[in-house]
């Protein structure tokens, strides 16, 4: 970071793009420390500049370093950044969402405006669909509907001087604050797909066509949306591609799947970059070993095997940092067979306290993992509280007042039957968790069957199995969280269905009040607790190494860029 270090093999031959900073460029933010560099390990790969069209995590990183927003969403509240613009509800009947623009700018000086907005809106509603959404599957950070725009959906008011458009939405929505946001540049769009070089008429152009419902132009800019912003492999990337409105531009993209950023002299923000170049690397089989020498900042997941190196980092004054995935292990049980009966399945849980279960899976790294209560809400969020309070939880599955056996045989279910038990071979939390159940199930008569894969994925598919200990995904959006609890969810394991939940699902849905909607997804919690098919019982936890040369490397719970989002907060010490 100081020179001393970072010469790699990574020459000038190895960059497929390097955008030249000519004397004439505008002067860097006087934060920013000359000759200071970062070195991060990264195991994502950039293949897009238009996260919103293709959300891969890698994608995602680069985005929240190069694009400006209204604001984030931290612990599961979104947080403003006004320096951005604002986002007001301006009419409750009918809900009418204003976002409105300060004066931020592209990296190329063009000012950001109405015509971003809308585009960003025209993408976000589904006037692009790509002919896969896989991408979308993966992280679900896109639009939560591949379907084209609904004809009935109302086309914003746009206010070009004052840099805003009005959204008006059918009825109000629980994302309001981030429904829009500005994926690419309007004029850069216009010039790929319309052919129009002069900015302002292409974002003109860009305005004109989602107003009148052009189809023909239209299209056109849905295949630059879709497709126009994709890093080919082993080809040159053009520098206009790599438009930044935020802090930090790309300024090399390496055939190694490696990125190097640079601060964005135009970025107007009220958070400015502090180090003078980023790059992210491969972080090699061990990066542990390499933090300090090779690279500066790792990130990995609690095994046995890291273990002792990170306590002997960290004797070291090297920083850890410990946070959360947005995911919790929880063993879930098929409601069929043996677990019909809403007793059984709660005379389980009973004979597997959560504790014992974590303490046998997680070994060293036991202080990493917070306990859970909640499949809905991550640990850590503001919601969280609500939730764990008002769903019941703890007084129908975290405690028992009587003995296991006798729920057990009040349950109907004989001692020693079986229970098949899927998990994931692979995973050490997951074997290690196996077995503290086989013991404490045995001591209430229940008998454990091995039923782990080397294939988790598909065994899981084939529901052949009474439960799974499974590490499940925190829903980030209403239409992920019908899509894991709803009835005929499409990454639901469990099969249970509840109409009583699929109408709070579409409740929360459509709550803009904050405080609202933490009281609906605690009922909505209160279902799944009440069926008894679900036992939360440890938040997933990344463990980030940082050189103890490196201050203000603060990553964030979640999976939305939880490290690249501190990327203004770097600093080297000096």
């Amino acid at each position: 970071m100081r020179g001393r270090r970072r010469q790699t093999a990574r020459g000038a031959a190895a960059l497929v793009l390097v955008l030249g900073i000519t004397g004439c460029a505008p002067a860097l933010p006087d934060s920013v420390i000359p000759g200071t560099k970062v070195v991060v390990g990264w195991a994502e790969q950039l293949t897009s500049v238009n996260a919103a069209a293709l959300p891969t995590a890698g994608n995602i990183d680069i985005a929240a370093m190069t694009r400006g927003d209204f604001g984030d969403v931290v612990d599961g509240e979104f947080v403003a950044d006004e320096s951005f613009g604002t986002v007001t509800i301006v009419s409750e009947d009918p809900f009418t969402v204003r976002y409105d623009l300060a004066e931020p700018s592209w990296s190329d000086d063009i000012p950001l405006d109405a015509a971003d907005l809308l585009l960003g809106w025209a993408g976000a509603v589904g006037y692009f669909p790509a002919e896969s959404d896989a991408a979308d599957a993966e992280l679900g950070n896109a639009a939560d509907s591949g379907d084209e725009a609904d004809a009935e959906t109302i086309v914003p008011t746009v206010d070009e001087f004052a840099r805003s458009i009005d959204v008006t939405m059918q009825q109000p929505v629980r994302e309001w604050q981030s429904t829009v946001s500005v994926p690419v540049a309007a004029h850069l769009v216009g010039a790929k797909a319309l052919g129009i070089d002069d900015p302002m008429v292409a974002k003109q152009a860009v305005i004109t066509a989602i107003q009148t419902r052009d189809d023909e132009a239209l299209q056109k800019i849905g295949e630059v949306w879709n497709t126009g912003f994709s890093l080919g492999e082993g080809a040159e990337i053009s520098e206009e591609l790599l438009l930044s409105s935020g802090p930090f531009q790309v300024s090399a993209v390496n055939a190694d799947s490696g990125v190097t950023l640079v601060p964005n002299p135009s970025f107007s923000g009220a958070a400015t970059p502090m180090v003078a170049r980023i790059d992210l690397v491969p972080p090699g089989d061990d990066p542990i070993a390499a933090v300090g020498t090779e690279i500066d900042i790792a990130q990995v997941a609690p095994t046995a095997a890291n273990q002792q190196p990170v306590h002997e980092l960290e004797r070291k004054d090297f920083i850890v940092n410990t946070t959360y995935d947005n995911s919790v292990w929880a063993v879930l049980l098929n409601p069929t067979g043996i677990f019909t009966g809403a007793k059984a399945r709660t005379a389980f849980f009973h004979a597997i306290p959560p504790n014992a279960l974590t303490d046998g899976a997680a070994g060293e790294w036991r202080a990493a993992y917070s306990a859970s209560t909640s499949v809905t809400t991550q640990a850590e969020s503001r919601a969280y509280s609500i939730v764990s309070e008002d769903s019941g939880f703890m007084q129908t599955l975290g405690s028992t007042e009587g003995e296991p056996p006798l729920e057990r045989q009040a349950a109907g279910v004989a001692a020693g039957s079986p229970v098949c038990v899927l998990y994931d071979r692979s995973s050490e939390f997951a074997a290690g968790a196996f077995d503290a159940m086989k013991t404490a199930a045995a001591e209430a008569g229940w008998r454990i069957v091995d039923c782990g894969a080397d294939d988790y994925d598909a065994a899981l598919k084939k529901h052949g199995w009474d439960a799974v200990i499974a590490r499940v995904p925190i829903p980030q959006s209403p239409a992920q969280l019908a899509a894991a609890w709803g009835t005929n969810g499409a990454n639901s394991i469990t099969g249970h269905s509840d109409p009583a939940r699929d109408e709070l699902i579409a409740q929360y849905a459509q709550t803009a009040d904050v405080y609202e909607a933490r009281d609906i997804m605690a009922q909505i919690e209160a279902t799944i607790v009440r069926a008894a098919v679900a036992l939360p019982f440890a938040s997933d936890p990344v463990v980030t190494v940082v050189d103890r040369d490196l201050a203000g490397v603060s990553p964030r719970n979640g999976t939305v860029a939880p490290l690249m989002s501190s990327a203004t907060q770097w600093a080297v010490v000096q």
